[in-house]
């Protein structure tokens, strides 16, 4: 007997995501909020971008020499890949070596975000004195965790002034007591001086100690296991590109920016919808295809294209929920886009009443800037509303009926209660551009007073 039973259809394979790269890893994953989208075939993944825009888009995850200072080093790459601007994730003491994240052009968009993100280093200290022993220092190490006051030291760029740093984790790695050196492992807030911490260290244990050598382990999202590079890797990339035109030395040694973006929780954007937001309009309902699970209203998330590319950072303006559930209303506000403008094609403007509108202002029947002019047929007066006219914004919240009803309530609350002699004596309730004017002549008043006051002083000094 055969089984009657519809059977679903799968349209397509299920896809293993585990492997791809940088923002499309366990993409399927991701909560669906719809499938139906018109792919642009405008755009590439980040890996394989051309090598213009490679660049340009570009991070490097620099091993800092010792000796020169953090904006040299970020000069010389700039000077070395030939680009219009570099910037770092955070300044290194020039004695310092280690994780230095380097953007190139569009990617220092992202050096903010990389600079308030957490840091981690390796320190040699040297103590003044011998310890009784080497449970004492790991002691001594661990209680210095936590929110703790620093003052920079004596050798900084900034103000010397007291400010409290988190100091999350730290470990003794390793001590010799009779060299008096020890090695140890701190995870800590950006800002953190470790100096300080050093000299802290030695206050605790009564002997005084000072930092020897410093390493940055970690800096955002990197480590020195990420693909960490050299100058002199840099310097030789671009001399075999100028070369020989191989360019897979510099694809390695040059990152794509979305490799500092894999921590972020994911909004997946319609192609249509990309130009939009790279021009800074608002996250919508209709421009959403999927979305990360335990978003939260307040979250930072970045907003992708389906090719896995950045667009922007953003603040998201509902939670995971919501986006399930919701028909219409605003997902996100931008915070910084990454995406140039035109990247992808514009998209909107597309309407009837768009279109007849650029068909007028080519008439010349509406100026550039789509106003009215003497050539306006009457026609287009009459079914036309321009919303950014104030007079119509005025009509627009005066017919919205429960706006009214509010505004009222919040007046009654503000204003002292009247007595019935003074109700009925009372002027009728003031339209908002009578008020508009009344503090315009307030203002006027004061100004004309505050000269007079001034010209007596002038007088009066001259008499003097």
């Amino acid at each position: 007997m055969t089984d009657h039973i519809i059977k679903p259809e799968t349209t397509t394979q299920a896809l293993d995501t585990s492997n791809w790269p940088y923002l499309l890893k366990n993409y399927e994953k991701l909560n669906v909020r719809t499938g139906h989208y018109t792919p642009i075939p405008i755009g590439s993944t980040p890996l394989k971008r051309d090598l213009s825009t490679y660049i340009k888009y570009g991070v490097i995850n620099l091993d800092k020499p010792s000796n020169p200072s953090s904006h040299e080093v970020v000069a010389w790459i700039k000077k070395i890949l030939r680009v219009e601007k570099t910037g770092h994730s955070g300044t290194l003491d020039p004695k310092v070596t280690g994780c230095l994240i380097v953007c190139i052009d569009r990617a220092t968009r992202l050096v903010k975000s990389q600079q308030s993100a957490g840091k981690e280093y390796v320190c040699v200290l040297r103590l003044h004195d011998k310890i009784n022993s080497e449970l004492e220092l790991s002691r001594a190490v661990e209680t210095l965790t936590g929110a703790l006051f620093q003052r920079p030291p004596l050798i900084s760029a900034v103000k010397r002034q007291l400010r409290v740093r988190t100091i999350y984790k730290s470990e003794l790695i390793e001590f010799n007591n009779q060299r008096n050196l020890a090695v140890f492992w701190a995870s800590c807030e950006a800002g953190t001086y470790i100096r300080t911490l050093c000299v802290h260290l030695g206050l605790i244990l009564g002997v005084g100690g000072h930092m020897q050598e410093l390493r940055r382990v970690r800096s955002g999202a990197l480590s020195e296991n990420d693909n960490m590079v050299t100058m002199h890797d840099v310097l030789d990339a671009q001399w075999q590109y100028d070369n020989t035109r191989d360019e897979s030395y510099l694809r390695r040694v040059i990152r794509p920016l979305e490799w500092l973006l894999v921590n972020y929780k994911r909004v997946v954007v319609k192609d249509s919808a990309v130009n939009a937001i790279c021009y800074g309009a608002k996250m919508m309902i209709p421009g959403l295809l999927r979305f990360e699970s335990d978003i939260e209203i307040g979250d930072e998330i970045v907003l992708m294209t389906t090719k896995g590319e950045a667009i922007a950072l953003a603040i998201a303006m509902m939670s995971t929920s919501i986006m399930a559930t919701c028909d219409h209303g605003i997902v996100a506000k931008i915070k910084r886009v990454i995406m140039e403008r035109d990247t992808y094609p514009r998209k909107w403007g597309l309407g009837p009443k768009a279109l007849e509108k650029k068909k007028l202002i080519k008439d010349g029947k509406l100026d550039r800037h789509g106003k009215v002019n003497e050539n306006t047929p009457e026609s287009w007066n009459k079914s036309y509303t321009d919303f950014n006219d104030p007079e119509n914004k005025i009509t627009v919240i005066q017919s919205s009926k429960p706006v009214e009803k509010l505004e009222s309530k919040v007046e009654e609350k503000k204003r002292p209660a009247k007595s019935d002699s003074e109700e009925s004596g009372g002027d009728e309730k003031l339209s908002k551009e009578e008020r508009k004017q009344k503090k315009k002549e307030k203002k006027e008043k004061k100004k004309s007073e505050k000269s007079e006051k001034r010209d007596k002083k002038k007088q009066k000094k001259e008499k003097e």
